[in-house]
C-alpha cells in the first residue's frame, strides 16, 4: 500500500459525497488509502480491495509470528532436525 499523501488524500464528508465515483477510481488507480473527514477531524479510510487484503494478510502473519515466538517460549517447538525427520517419514511411509 501507498502512503497517504496529506495534501493529496485528505477530503471532507461532502466533497466525497459529491465526488464518490471520482475519488474510489483515485483510490484504485494510486492505491492510496483516502481519508474523509468529517467536521475537520479525520473520521473514516478509505481502502481499496486489493491494499484491504494485503493489510489482513499481513496482520495475519504478525500474529502468527506473536503466536509461534510464545508457543517457542513455552517449550513447544521441536528443532529443524526432528521437523525434517517427522516430515520425511510421512513421504516415505
Amino acid at each position: 500500500m501507498n502512503r497517504i499523501l496529506l495534501n493529496e488524500d485528505v477530503y471532507p464528508l461532502s466533497k466525497f459525497r459529491a465526488n464518490a465515483t471520482g475519488l474510489i477510481n483515485k483510490v484504485k488507480m494510486t492505491r492510496r488509502p483516502i481519508v474523509v473527514t468529517q467536521h475537520g477531524k479525520s473520521a473514516a479510510v478509505l481502502l481499496g480491495v486489493d491494499e484491504y487484503e494485503d493489510l489482513i494478510e499481513h496482520l495475519e502473519l504478525v500474529d502468527d509470528i506473536g503466536t509461534a515466538k510464545k508457543q517457542l517460549a513455552a517449550g513447544k517447538g521441536m528443532s529443524h532436525e526432528s521437523a525434517l525427520k517427522t516430515v520425511m517419514d510421512k513421504i516415505v511411509s
